[in-house]
């Protein structure tokens, strides 16, 4: 199984708040985010994780392609390319995830080691196409609300909270076949994560959600608190 991290963003609010460091540098939990991610991906097993990184911050790159000499996160492959979205840099990752099934996710992305371990091995004893990591705790700006029926097979993402159980979390385990999807929403010119979630239910393709007690974004200098207090107390 191979994994993805998106490190391309400009990290914007970040910086106009404060943050000197790029967000794939800042450090939670006593590590850089990219560096925490890279790490648990690799004790997940890990084949190869694919990094997708921008050029308006080359210590990023720099910082990177030193994890990779390092060997300690395993098999990295590093792509440096600036990119207008986050589904537009899945898309320029997406050939190295075609022969087999993968699980994607943003730098910035906080959640429990032990959770993700059991959503990964979930996972893997799943006939599903993919299996979405969700949450009932929201602290998000424009969170993406996850309708699901009584087994957990995902029906609907929405904007607006329909009566929802859940949020997307943002992280997504996937099979090759969700590739075609995506190449469908690049040529359609759609944009946005959210978007190609709502295609992949109109390709009839099996969604399951999978909760995660919380998961956290880093997207201001308070998320970097949050976060921290997350990891060491848990709540």
């Amino acid at each position: 199984m191979k994994f993805a991290i998106i490190a391309a963003g400009e990290g914007s609010r970040l910086a106009r708040e404060g943050v000197d460091l790029p967000k794939p540098l800042v450090t939670v939990g006593g590590e850089p985010m990219i560096e925490r991610l890279a790490r648990i991906f690799h004790e997940n097993g890990a084949e190869e994780t694919v990094i997708i990184v921008n050029r308006l911050h080359p210590e990023t790159e720099v910082h990177v392609r030193k994890m990779a000499e390092d060997g300690r996160f395993g098999p990295l492959r590093i792509v440096a390319k600036t990119t207008p979205s986050s589904m537009h840099s899945f898309y320029e990752i997406s050939r190295f995830l075609k022969d087999e099934k993968f699980c994607l996710t943003t730098v910035d992305t906080i959640f429990r080691e032990k959770e993700f371990t059991e959503y990964i091995k979930a996972f893997n004893a799943s006939d599903s196409d993919g299996m979405m990591a969700v949450t009932d705790f929201v602290d998000d700006e424009k969170p993406l609300y996850v309708s699901v029926d009584a087994e957990n097979c995902i029906n609907g993402f929405h904007d607006a909270d329909c009566g929802d159980a859940y949020i997307s979390g943002g992280i997504y385990c996937l099979r090759p076949s969700a590739l075609a999807t995506l190449h469908r929403c690049m040529a359609e010119g759609r944009s946005r994560m959210r978007n190609f979630q709502r295609a992949l239910l109109e390709d009839r393709l099996c969604l399951k959600a999978y909760p995660f007690s919380k998961i956290l974004d880093v997207d201001h200098a308070g998320d970097i608190r949050k976060a921290e207090d997350f990891l060491r107390h848990g709540d």
